[in-house]
C-alpha cells in the first residue's frame, strides 16, 4: 500500500501541471447560416480554463491577406506568447478566438452576396459566448489583427464601438484615397480583391458611397463626439511597412479629430517577426482594458 501511495503523490503534481496547461484547438468549425458554409474558427484556452469555473474575457485575434485561422497559430506563436504573458502577469488570462475570414477584409461585400461581418457579428460573437465561458459585456471583448486583420479589427471597433472595449491594430491594411485611387487594376482587383468587396470601379470612382462606409480613414474623419472615448485603440506599424501612408494618416485624422488612440511606429517591416513582437503588446494593452 505504501508503494502505491508513493507512486499516487509522485505521479499528482504532473497530472495537476497537465490540467492547468493552455490549450489550443485549429479548427472549430461554425455552420454559418449566413454564409451559408462552415467557418473554420482557432480558439485558444488559457491555463486552468478546463479545472475552473470563472469565466473569461475575450480576444479576437484577425489573421492578414492570405492566411487563414491557421496564421496565428502556425507563424505568430500565438499560445507560447500568451502562456508566457499571463504567467508573468503581463497579460490576464484570456480566450483568444482567431476565425478564418479568407480574403474578406472582413467586411460585407458590396453586392451582399457574402457578408462576412454579418457572419462575425451575429454568428461568431455569439457562438463563443454560447460554447465557451465567455464574459459577455463590452468590457471585456477585444479585438486586434495584422495586416488585413488590421484593418478588420479597426472596421469593427469603429462600426461597433458598443461592442468591443479596446481595438489593437498591427501594420493595418489602411490606405489613402490617393493610394486607392492611383492604385493599378491588377494590384486593386487581384491582389487585394477590392472590386469584389467594394465595386469595379476606377480611379476617382473607386471612392464610392460603398467603400466610404468601409474606409478606417473615413470612419475616423466623421466619428461622432459620442463615440470617441469609447473603444481604446493602438495603432503600431514598422519603419519599412509598405502601408505606412495609411497608418500614418489614420494617426494624423485621429489627432486631428481628437480621438484618443495610441500611435507607434518601431523599427521593422510588413513581416511575422514584427508581428510576434507587436502581440505582446497587444496582450499587454487589451488587459489594462479587461482590468478597468
Amino acid at each position: 500500500m505504501k508503494t502505491y501511495l508513493f507512486f499516487f503523490f509522485l505521479l499528482l503534481p504532473a497530472v495537476f501541471i497537465s490540467a492547468q496547461e493552455s490549450k489550443l484547438t485549429e479548427s472549430v468549425k461554425i455552420k454559418s447560416a449566413v454564409l451559408n458554409e462552415d467557418i473554420n474558427v482557432a480558439v485558444y484556452l488559457p491555463a486552468g480554463y478546463e479545472t475552473s469555473n470563472r469565466n473569461y474575457p475575450v480576444l479576437y485575434l484577425l489573421h492578414g491577406l492570405g492566411d487563414d485561422q491557421t496564421g496565428w497559430v502556425q507563424f505568430g506563436d500565438v499560445q507560447q506568447i500568451a502562456d508566457k504573458q499571463i504567467s508573468s502577469g503581463e497579460a490576464v488570462p484570456m480566450i483568444i478566438v482567431m476565425p478564418d475570414a479568407k480574403r474578406t477584409f472582413y467586411v460585407n461585400n458590396y453586392d451582399g452576396s457574402y457578408k462576412y461581418e454579418d457572419f462575425f457579428i451575429k454568428e461568431l460573437i455569439p457562438y463563443i459566448e454560447k460554447n465557451y465561458r465567455a464574459r459577455t459585456e463590452k468590457e471585456f471583448r477585444a479585438v486586434s489583427g495584422l495586416s488585413m486583420g488590421g484593418y478588420g479589427s479597426l472596421l469593427y471597433s469603429m462600426h461597433h464601438p458598443d461592442l468591443f472595449t479596446a481595438c489593437y491594430a498591427m501594420s493595418a491594411a489602411v490606405f489613402t484615397d490617393d493610394e486607392i485611387i492611383k492604385m493599378d487594376d491588377d494590384t486593386f482587383n487581384d491582389v487585394f480583391g477590392f472590386s469584389g468587396l467594394f465595386g469595379k470601379n476606377k480611379g476617382k470612382d473607386r471612392i464610392c458611397k460603398y467603400y466610404n462606409e468601409n474606409s478606417i480613414l473615413y470612419l475616423a474623419a466623421n466619428m461622432p463626439d459620442g463615440q470617441k472615448d469609447k473603444v481604446r485603440f493602438y495603432v503600431d506599424c514598422g519603419d519599412d511597412d509598405f502601408l505606412f501612408r495609411g497608418n500614418s494618416a489614420l494617426h494624423v485624422m485621429m489627432r486631428e479629430k481628437n480621438i484618443p488612440h495610441e500611435y507607434r511606429v518601431k523599427q521593422g517591416g510588413h513581416e511575422w517577426p514584427y508581428w510576434r513582437n507587436a502581440l505582446h503588446e497587444a496582450l499587454k494593452f487589451v488587459s489594462q482594458s479587461f482590468h478597468r
